[in-house]
């Protein structure tokens, strides 16, 4: 093949690839119960059960049509399961990721998920020139409405677990600057209220659980299989 012939033929395989990727759409999982997934804490004299499962992984991560890792941002599924019969009220939540050396991380913000996303990246250099310069959503610092629309849906905002119900939503933690967040980090969960008001016992949750976990049992909302 000439010169001439492959950069026609290397742009019309990246734009393909461009718009696969645009194509794509953020479905957000279906959570098992909260005791299916191995780093949890079930109180059983509460009924209540907080999960989390990191998409740490490359293949979890998929899901979403946002490169959150580049953005240094992990993504935490969390999963509260209620199997009292009283709603268990969530709006005083409270939830904290504390790493190995006791860095405590709070949940980040849309607002700061927006700051960190819209910060102006560099193009991508190609060894072949394009005739065209491929779209870059970032080159000018850009969230585009798609990664919004993403960020709104993915992210934890329940308000309440009905009785017999689980609801689930991402939490995202800044972990720039660490390389390795998870081992011995523990997942803390407070401000959770019963019918009646009263506040419920703190949930911590080590992510050990989750590393040390067989590989073929960890529950995967994402995969049709789970279903």
């Amino acid at each position: 093949m000439t010169r001439n012939r492959l950069i026609p033929f290397v742009f019309s395989v990246l734009a393909a690839s461009a718009l696969c990727f645009a194509a794509k759409e953020f479905s957000l999982p279906t959570p098992l119960s909260a005791t299916a997934y191995p780093a949890h804490d079930q109180h059983t004299d509460e009924l209540v059960t907080v999960a989390v499962d990191p998409y740490d992984m490359a293949d979890k991560a998929a899901i979403f049509t946002t490169n959150y890792a580049a953005a240094g941002m992990l993504p935490i599924f969390v999963i509260i399961t209620n199997d009292g019969d009283q709603p268990v009220t969530l709006a005083g939540m409270k939830a904290e990721f504390i790493t190995s050396d006791r860095t405590k991380i709070a949940p980040a913000t849309q607002d700061d998920l927006y700051r960190r996303l819209s910060k102006p990246k560099e193009p991508r250099r190609l060894p072949i020139p394009l005739p065209v310069p491929l779209p870059n959503s970032h080159a000018r610092g850009a969230v585009t409405s798609k990664e919004l629309d993403e960020m709104q849906r993915a992210q934890f905002s329940a308000r309440a677990v009905e009785p017999h119900s689980t609801q689930a939503g991402f939490m995202f933690f800044d972990i720039s600057g660490i390389d390795t967040p998870l081992p011995g980090a523990h997942f803390f969960v407070t401000g959770l209220r019963n019918g009646k008001g009263d506040d419920l016992y703190y949930f911590e949750i080590a992510i050990e659980k989750y590393l040390t976990a067989p590989q073929p049992t960890k529950p995967h909302p994402a995969d049709p299989a789970q279903k």
